[in-house]
C-alpha cells in the first residue's frame, strides 16, 4: 500500500479491498442471483455492485464495459468521472453537493462509453474518495477493455494531456 493516512488504510483493511487493474482498490459486495436477457443473446446476472477507493494520486484509467455503471459517492474528496461522449470530453463531479460545490451524489456511465476518474484535491487534507458502483446487467472482467493510447487518438479534440495523464 503506498503512503495513505490512517483512514484510508483502516478503510482498505474493514472492506476488504484489493488492488484493481484500472487503479485503486475494490471489493465486489453483491452479485444478483436474478438472470436477465443481454441485447446480444445471452443471460448473466441483473447486476453487480463494489467498493470502490482512490488513493493519493491514483485513478481509474480510461476504460470502458459493456453494461451501464452508476458511480455512488460515500465518503471522503470529491472525484471526477471523465466520460467521452461524441468525441467531447465530459466530467462529472461526484461528492457531498453541500460540501463540493457542483458535485452530485451519483453518476451515469452508460454502457460502452471510455470513462475515467481521479480524485479531486478539496484541500481538506482527505488523501482518498470511497464510491459505490453498480453495474447492471452485472460487471464481467471478459467485458472490461483498459484503453491503450492508440485506442483514444483523436476521439477528444484538444484534451490530449488529459487523456495520456489517465492512461496505465
Amino acid at each position: 500500500m503506498p503512503d495513505l493516512s490512517p483512514t484510508a488504510r483502516q478503510l482498505i483493511l474493514a472492506l476488504e479491498l484489493q488492488p484493481h487493474p484500472e487503479g485503486g482498490y475494490y471489493r465486489e459486495t453483491y452479485r444478483s442471483t436474478e438472470r436477465v436477457a443481454c441485447q446480444d443473446g445471452r443471460t448473466r446476472e441483473a447486476c453487480t455492485a463494489i467498493h470502490y477507493m482512490l488513493c493519493g494520486n491514483d485513478y481509474s484509467a480510461w476504460h470502458r464495459i459493456r453494461s451501464d455503471e452508476l458511480w455512488h459517492y460515500h465518503v471522503g474528496s470529491p472525484v471526477d468521472v471523465h466520460r467521452i461522449v461524441n468525441g467531447t470530453l465530459v466530467t462529472q463531479r461526484l461528492g457531498d453537493p453541500l460540501r463540493h460545490p457542483g458535485a452530485a451524489f451519483q453518476a451515469l456511465v452508460p454502457a460502452g462509453q471510455w470513462f475515467a476518474a481521479e480524485r479531486v484535491d478539496a484541500g481538506d487534507h482527505v488523501d482518498f474518495t470511497l464510491v459505490g458502483c453498480t453495474v447492471s446487467p452485472a460487471f464481467q472482467f471478459s467485458e472490461f477493455e483498459l484503453a491503450s493510447a492508440a485506442t483514444l487518438v483523436g476521439l477528444v479534440r484538444g484534451h490530449d494531456m488529459r487523456l495520456q495523464r489517465l492512461l496505465r
